[in-house]
């Protein structure tokens, strides 16, 4: 205790990092207050009545992400998820379309560029979801001006909502301590904490509930999943590099041993995001459709079922090897240490590096896919177990991964903080380590590992 106080204290004695740290929450708290704002022209009462009876669980699900702000029918609804969508988008044309490589190796020039062109497809995006958030998720009776008049009112005020939350992102990531974006994201999902924690609390303590015990077991198989999350997060496979000797001027360059960071997990949560957009395909042609309907296309629709989580988990361990595949470039890595005068002990450089890095990927990805697939049907099963619905989201999937990654970043740079000052770090031994604080290697792009 005496050494959290302590390093508390030497966090609040840094004046840089207190700005840092007050600034990113007082942004935080704007944007929860944000999520508590209902559109003009919604009943509030009306709305929450409706949304009592939903029951949807994917759309429980999209709800947690945004913060509760998607069923409220709040100006933050939409939340930062068209911008995520945008990103990923703008990241795949990075791979694929030549125009857009050039502007990645243009340096901040083409970074900005890119950034630039991300906000434009995020303004897109929010108006197609806007619109058609306002058809779907606002009931008739809950409107209290008229249509069309509401329809524009309302996309337009999503827009410009999402548009705002992009921005707070952006100065928490600049003003701030940490990635805006995924603490806005982390915020989101963590003020559905509580209300989860006093759903599964009632359900426990009713007659039918089982009592303290089952609750506390609960607990204590969280903090399990979350040490196996954290494992998972952190988790790299060290090759070792060593880069030959040099003599520039009167100075020895070179002659050290580094390694390249390849990371079991180097996919990140992308997978799962992917597999769930792709699971709900069934539960829009069953909408859509309602002829197609089937005892298999429901159960794909219900993420508590053997076929879903079966379902959810060959696409993620798939996604997981596609996403690794060209995020990963084993040949760029090979050759970018060949021109450093660098090498694999016992590895030829050129083909045969480049065949080592690729079966080393290949080895680890395929334990990474598996766990993050156990991971990501942790909720299903903490469901069937008789967890409530709420509480069992915790348990695992996208949340869980993210709330990890954010939180191991965030204490990465406030002991990069610490540690420049001279100040000991958060950890009595040893350092945080965040997902991105792999030693560099000569040459590598950090950022496709």
């Amino acid at each position: 205790m005496k050494k959290l106080i302590t390093t508390l204290t030497n966090i609040w004695k840094i004046e840089e990092l207190r700005n840092r740290i007050i600034t990113t929450l007082l942004l935080l708290l704007i944007y929860r207050i944000g999520c508590h704002v209902v559109l003009p022209g919604v009943n509030p009462d009306a709305l929450a009545a409706k949304s009592g009876n939903n029951g949807n669980n994917i759309l429980d699900l999209i709800n947690m992400f945004a913060g509760g702000s998607f069923s409220r029918s709040a100006i933050f609804a939409l939340g930062v998820m068209p911008y995520i969508s945008a990103s990923i988008v703008v990241q795949l044309l990075g791979i694929a379309v030549p125009a857009f490589q050039k502007m990645q190796k243009e340096g901040e020039s083409g970074r900005k560029k890119m950034s630039q062109i991300t906000r434009y497809l995020t303004l897109a995006i929010t108006l197609v979801q806007a619109v058609a958030y306002v058809k779907t998720q606002v009931p008739a009776e809950a409107k209290t001006i008229a249509e069309p008049l509401f329809s524009i009112l309302s996309a337009i005020v999503l827009t410009a909502g999402t548009m705002f939350v992009m921005w707070l992102g952006e100065k928490i990531t600049d003003k701030g301590i940490g990635n805006g974006i995924s603490l806005i994201i982390m915020a989101g999902i963590i003020a559905q904490l509580p209300g989860g924690i006093v759903a599964e609390w009632g359900s426990r303590m009713s007659p039918s509930g089982g009592g303290p015990i089952p609750l506390l077991i609960e607990f204590v198989a969280l903090f399990f999943v979350v040490i196996f999350a954290i494992l998972v997060v952190q988790g790299i496979r060290k090759v070792p590099v060593q880069y030959a000797k040099k003599i520039v001027g009167n100075k020895q360059v070179g002659g050290v041993r580094q390694y390249i960071p390849l990371k079991v997990n180097a996919a990140g949560v992308m997978p799962i995001i992917f597999a769930q957009a792709i699971m709900f395909l069934p539960m829009a042609l069953s909408q859509f459709f309602p002829n197609l309907q089937s005892e298999f296309l429901a159960s794909l629709s219900n993420y508590t079922s053997v076929a879903y989580n079966v379902t959810f988990a060959v696409l993620i361990i798939a996604f997981t090897f596609f996403y690794t595949a060209i995020m990963v470039n084993p040949q760029q890595m090979s050759e970018d240490m060949k021109k450093n005068g660098g090498f694999i002990p016992g590895i030829k450089p050129g083909h045969d590096t480049n065949v080592f890095i690729d079966n080393v990927i290949s080895r680890i990805t395929f334990p990474g896919a598996l766990f993050i697939a156990i991971i990501a049907i942790m909720p299903a099963l903490a469901g069937k177990m008789g967890v409530n619905n709420q509480f069992a989201h915790f348990y695992g999937g996208t949340s869980l991964l993210i709330l990890v990654g954010v939180v191991l970043d965030t204490l990465q740079q406030i002991e990069s903080h610490l540690l420049m000052r001279h100040y000991d770090g958060l950890m009595k031994t040893g350092r945080v380590k965040g997902r991105s604080s792999a030693a560099p290697v000569e040459g590598i792009d950090q950022s496709a590992i």
